[in-house]
């Protein structure tokens, strides 16, 4: 016999006959409808995925008032109490009731706590700002600042701290801790060196509502009023009337921010926000500032009007995201501006009327870093090009791969008046558009540069 040669085994006709009654069985167990034992349907018998309990039918639920509620009192550290308290005993819902609460810091969210207002009732002012120059450089990983002007500054209050080569994410945004003359700790390092030289300068300025890598937030029917008369400008990357900074599935429902000086509500490295039926007006920057690459954004049945800059701004890297139904109006540049990275986005329905520059504005950008595949369809631009001589729709850079459908594209206006004279404006390096079903009345219905190449 080879000992390398491969041996059969005889099998019995039983030994085979049981084994395809075995996988007989075997298949309609795997194909008969599986039923959970008893107690272990979703209910407080079963234990949820991350904690050692079932679904409770009750969270906890606290109100706040100016003289009435669980928590009384007229401004921020009553709102940040209630807020604190219900995030303590792991989330619920916070419900704010009528009266004008006054901003000394932002309320901090906290997580799977949903902050409720009243609406136009319930309103969070920012209170006026106080600010100096810095007296010594405030080095980077530094947790105090010291000023040449302390009045104004307390414990508690928010701060922020930049200098001239500070902007943007650069710019330190914190809370002050203590006091010891006009030196002042912070609850961050800085984050960036901020010198003397540099026109370093500390202002008691935040967003009104903020939250920063935070699951399950929710912010419903509040109103934000900015103060800008009595307030510098924060940039949207570290502030806004609402701001959140890595608060994925975070919700804004139904909230006014009003007259913040920088943007109305803006949120950064967020995914799956959701913000519906907001009102975002005469704040002297951006609109609505879904950025950093916030993935999947919906921005839904909003409004920004009169803005300084432009009604809906997508920074950098927002991809798949929904912008529907929204009004941008009367904002002082842009009604939609898109550019870096901002690829494969749908925006249809909305209404695009009276902006100061171009409707919807493609930035100038290079193939790797354009705005590529994103749809235009069913949108009303309108009136646009109150500042400037203006396109319904202009694309720069090298953008390409983008579909405008079923839009309407119109100037109503006459005479001198009329300054949205161009439909579609395609400049020399702009890649693949794909035109179908659009009604434009302009001068010129299409400006296509690219034949010139």
């Amino acid at each position: 016999m080879n000992p390398f040669q491969p041996q059969r085994r005889s099998v019995s006709k039983s030994a085979a006959k049981f084994a395809l009654v075995a996988v007989a069985a075997s298949v309609a167990f795997a194909t008969t409808a599986w039923s959970a034992p008893v107690g272990t349907e979703a209910g407080p018998h079963r234990q949820l995925p991350k904690a050692m309990h079932g679904t409770m039918t009750e969270r906890p639920r606290v109100t706040v008032g100016i003289q009435d509620g669980d928590f009384s009192g007229r401004d921020n550290r009553v709102l940040q109490a209630a807020v604190d308290y219900v995030g303590s005993l792991g989330g619920g819902v916070v419900e704010i009731g009528d009266g004008e609460f006054l901003m000394r810091d932002s309320l901090h969210l906290r997580p799977h706590v949903t902050v409720r207002g009243h609406g136009a009732k319930t309103v969070l002012r920012k209170a006026k700002a106080a600010s100096s120059p810095l007296e010594l450089d405030g080095d980077f990983g530094e947790e105090q600042i010291t000023v040449k002007n302390p009045e104004g500054f307390a414990v508690g209050d928010g701060v922020a701290i930049w200098d001239k080569t500070a902007f943007g994410f650069h710019r330190t945004v914190a809370r002050i801790t203590g006091r010891s003359g006009n030196t002042f700790s912070l609850s961050v390092p800085l984050i960036s060196d901020c010198q003397v030289s540099g026109g370093a300068v500390a202002v008691t300025v935040f967003p009104v509502v903020s939250g920063y890598d935070l699951d399950g937030v929710r912010i419903e029917s509040l109103t934000i009023e900015g103060n800008q008369a009595e307030n510098v400008n924060l940039d949207g990357c570290r502030g806004g009337g609402i701001y959140l900074y890595r608060c994925s599935g975070a919700v804004i429902e139904r909230c006014t921010v009003r007259h913040y000086h920088g943007d109305g509500i803006s949120f950064q490295q967020s995914n799956d926000v959701t913000v519906t039926g907001c009102v975002s007006e005469g704040n002297s920057s951006l609109g609505f500032h879904p950025g950093s690459g916030s993935q999947r954004p919906v921005v839904r049945d909003c409004v920004a009007r009169g803005n300084g800059d432009d009604g809906l701004y997508l920074c950098w890297r927002v991809k798949n995201g929904l912008f529907e139904g929204n009004t941008l109006e009367g904002n002082g540049r842009f009604g939609i501006s898109i550019g870096h990275k901002d690829t494969d986005n749908l925006l249809r329905k909305n209404k695009v009327i009276g902006n100061g520059a171009d409707g919807v504005f493609f930035r100038n950008e290079t193939t790797g870093m354009a705005g590529h595949r994103n749809r235009i369809e069913d949108n009303l631009i309108e009136n646009n090009g109150s500042k400037e001589p203006a396109a319904g729709i202009r694309v720069r850079g090298e953008t390409g791969d983008l579909v405008f459908k079923g839009n309407t594209i119109r100037d109503t206006r006459s005479g001198e008046a009329r300054r949205q004279t161009v439909g579609i404006r395609l400049e020399e390096k702009v890649g693949t558009v794909t035109t179908e079903g659009n009604h434009i009345e302009a001068v010129t219905a299409v400006d296509d540069r690219r034949s010139v190449r």
